[in-house]
């Protein structure tokens, strides 16, 4: 059996990244010749039975008043006491913050090899178990093999494309014994960002440094964003400037991404960017200076100021939707 976390927003609404993964870990099911099965976890938020759609028979849903905020201790006890109750071999979460504290629990209580961030299918040759993922901050790709009994897989975010079918799944209630200790970290605060896709999911992103000069012109890169349907990224200096809140900050101590477009006006693009960004399936540098590290990563480059280049693109867009 594989059982997938599939992860929703405090409406109820599930995430594209758990979408993605639960359409993952069903093909994975099916060429294991097994069956897949979704675990919904929160308070009880949610149509759970419509990951059916996404290739699941079945989902079990643990519920719980204190579950409506993010808990790794509870987390990892239901998603244990999942994979014990169906007898899982491969558990697959999200590559983000909820799987990368949870995955790692699971993984030691349950005595397995782990693979974090996951970009390809399973190679299941002669009985094997073989995952490539990304390594040296994505300049190059591993592949591993797990043999023990139990895999545990978390999935890179936009690795594949989601494609809902028919069908609907059962829903079963599953009762996970909780105690204190499992809650003992409280939450005291949550702030909600509304408005934009979320970066980790966003499929455009238009991203600036500290070429931008200052918070005042950060409204060029908003049309351009506006006019494309993109969402914003900043490097760091700009978040610990306090240009841009943190939450759009992306990099090695920021968000990783893998958006199908990502235009980086005004970054030089270190190592700590690159390692948050490389995995974009196109990658736009616009820069003034023609030594810039990041145009060795791009694959397309402009050279010149950004604050004169990006009105203009802003309107070739705007220009190149209204004749479509």
């Amino acid at each position: 059996m594989v059982l997938i976390l599939a992860e929703h927003t405090a409406t109820g609404t599930f995430k594209k990244k758990a979408l993605e993964a639960v359409q993952y870990g069903a093909q994975i099911a099916s060429k294991m010749g097994t069956e897949a099965v979704a675990l919904v976890i929160g308070s009880g938020e949610g149509n759970a039975a419509e990951l059916g759609a996404y290739g699941v028979q079945k989902v079990l849903q643990v519920t719980d008043a204190r579950l409506k905020d993010f808990n790794a201790r509870a987390y990892t006890k239901a998603i244990v006491a999942a994979a014990e109750k169906i007898g899982a071999k491969v558990i697959v979460a999200s590559h983000d913050q909820v799987g990368l504290q949870v995955a790692p629990r699971v993984a030691m209580r349950l005595n397995a090899g782990i693979i974090a961030g996951a970009i390809g299918f399973p190679e299941l040759a002669n009985g094997g178990f073989t995952v490539r993922k990304a390594v040296f901050a994505g300049k190059a790709f591993a592949d591993v093999s797990l043999t023990t009994d139990v895999k545990v897989l978390t999935l890179m975010a936009n690795t594949f494309p989601v494609q809902k079918g028919e069908g609907s799944a059962t829903v079963e209630k599953l009762d996970v014994a909780f105690d204190d200790k499992d809650f003992g970290v409280k939450v005291q605060s949550t702030q909600v960002v509304s408005g934009t896709v979320p970066l980790s999911e966003a499929e455009l992103v238009v991203s600036g440094g500290r070429g931008m000069k200052g918070p005042e012109n950060w409204g060029a890169l908003e049309d351009l964003a506006s006019a494309l349907g993109a969402s914003l990224a900043c490097s760091r200096p700009v978040a610990d400037s306090h240009w841009r809140p943190h939450n759009e900050h992306v990099g090695q101590t920021g968000g990783t991404i893998r958006p199908n477009l990502y235009i980086a006006a005004g970054i030089s693009g270190a190592i700590q960017h690159l390692a948050g960004v490389n995995g974009s399936k196109t990658i736009v540098v616009i820069n003034k200076d023609p030594e810039a590290p990041f145009f060795k990563a791009a694959d397309y480059g402009v050279v010149g100021d950004v604050l004169e280049i990006l009105p203009r693109l802003t309107e070739a867009v705007k220009k190149f939707k209204a004749a479509q």
